[in-house]
């Protein structure tokens, strides 16, 4: 009899502390989670940056007379190689267009040759051998990556040779040029952090064609050719960017 009453007074005792407990516990606060920080990367600012690729120029030579009419074909021939070079510009972003100039000089090794057509004892030889690019760009931002299209003025540095087939040596030269024309392009650059991007760069340059007067190593004349140019360039480039607005966020 006395174990079923401790026995009882135990059930009873336990009954009207769990409540008690339950209540007394404190609800646990609700803490709203912190909203998420995203950077809004802006454009604008001078940079300066270098850059390094791939080029190719196609070359047709052809046989012209003084005054500039076509004779015969001498051939083509693509001068490819690589380019180092450097750019300097600034950007302006507006909502998510940025617009931007840009000054860009490239040391060139762009080499090529082909026999000629009209006389197989000739061999054609073109290099370029730097070229610069002065273009206006416009671009549309997405945070940190930025696509753009660009145009402008080129200019490039070229030498002609025509050398005996199968040797070094020299049958006839003219005088190194640098001719002027036009280029377009597009680009895609993505900003790692907030002073720094990299990119890389297609642009097509529009070369004019020119007409030359080639001598022998005795300066007598040996053929006026008319030779037409364009370039092909793709590089890769890294720029340093200041001046601008600090990265917001929101």
């Amino acid at each position: 009899m006395k174990k079923f009453l401790l026995g009882t007074v135990g059930l009873v005792a336990l009954g009207i502390a769990a409540p008690a407990s339950a209540a007394d516990m404190a609800a646990r606060p609700y803490t709203k989670a912190a909203p998420m920080i995203a950077a809004v990367y802006d454009w604008t600012g001078f940079y300066v940056g270098v850059n390094g690729g791939w080029g190719s120029s196609r070359k047709t030579w052809d046989a012209v007379t003084a005054a500039g009419t076509f004779i015969l074909t001498e051939g083509s021939h693509d001068a490819t190689g690589g380019t180092v070079g450097g750019q300097i510009g600034y950007r302006w972003q507006a909502s998510q267009w940025v617009f931007g100039l840009e000054a860009q000089g490239n040391w060139a090794d762009f080499q090529g040759s082909n026999v000629s057509l009209i006389n197989g004892l000739f061999t054609n030889n073109t290099r370029v051998d730097a070229f610069g690019l002065f273009t206006g760009q416009v671009g549309v931002a997405f945070n940190n990556a930025l696509l753009y299209v660009r145009g402008g003025a080129a200019v490039t540095s070229d030498r002609y040779r025509t050398y005996f087939t199968g040797t070094s040596v020299l049958a006839a030269n003219t005088v190194d040029d640098t001719r002027w024309g036009a280029v377009v392009g597009v680009g895609l650059e993505y900003g790692f952090s907030p002073n720094w991007s990299l990119g890389i760069n297609y642009d097509h340059m529009f070369m004019q064609d020119k007409t030359y007067t080639f001598t022998d190593t005795t300066g007598a004349f040996f053929i006026n050719n008319r030779i037409r140019q364009d370039v092909d360039l793709v590089t890769a480039r890294i720029n340093y960017r200041w001046g601008g607005p600090v990265v917001a966020k929101y």
